[in-house]
């Protein structure tokens, strides 16, 4: 059976909150991965899985633990891509699957972000997650649940 993992640290709570509802509607297993406690509902379907503090941690414990088919919620690019190498399926909060198809060009505009910052140029962080960034995620979400849990 699917699970759903959860890149935890960085996750907005509305998309937790959301995730919450989706384990308990669908009995779906929901596991979150942070470095740091995390509040979640009590559930049989839900559960926390608290990794030690470090660069990339909870990413290497999410790679590890998830199987083929497994999705992942993560803005992370380097996770999704490992996720999607592993047979898994990858959606960042603001709704966007990742995919074979796009994953290469997102890490490459990762890479080349990376090394402006770097070079002393402020990139600016990413925009606040709005309301249509909610709703993009849920909807992209029941989707893909539509199609592989029923």
């Amino acid at each position: 059976m699917m699970q759903i993992w959860v890149d935890a640290d960085a996750c907005p709570n509305v998309i937790k909150e959301i995730l919450f509802r989706v384990a308990e509607r669908l009995r779906i297993s929901l596991i979150l991965v942070a470095n740091k406690p995390l509040r979640t509902p009590l559930s049989r379907y839900v559960r926390s899985m608290r990794v030690e503090a470090g660069f990339n941690v909870a990413d290497k414990a999410i790679a590890r633990e998830m199987a083929a088919g497994d999705l992942v919620i993560t803005a992370d690019i380097p996770l999704a891509s490992e996720v999607i190498g592993r047979g898994g399926h990858a959606l960042n909060p603001r709704g966007e699957f990742y995919s074979k198809e796009n994953i290469e060009e997102r890490l490459t505009m990762r890479n080349f972000m990376d090394e402006l910052r770097e070079s002393g140029v402020n990139t600016g962080g990413p925009a606040t997650l709005s309301q249509k960034d909610r709703q993009a995620f849920a909807n992209q979400l029941d989707r893909f649940l539509a199609r592989h849990c029923r």
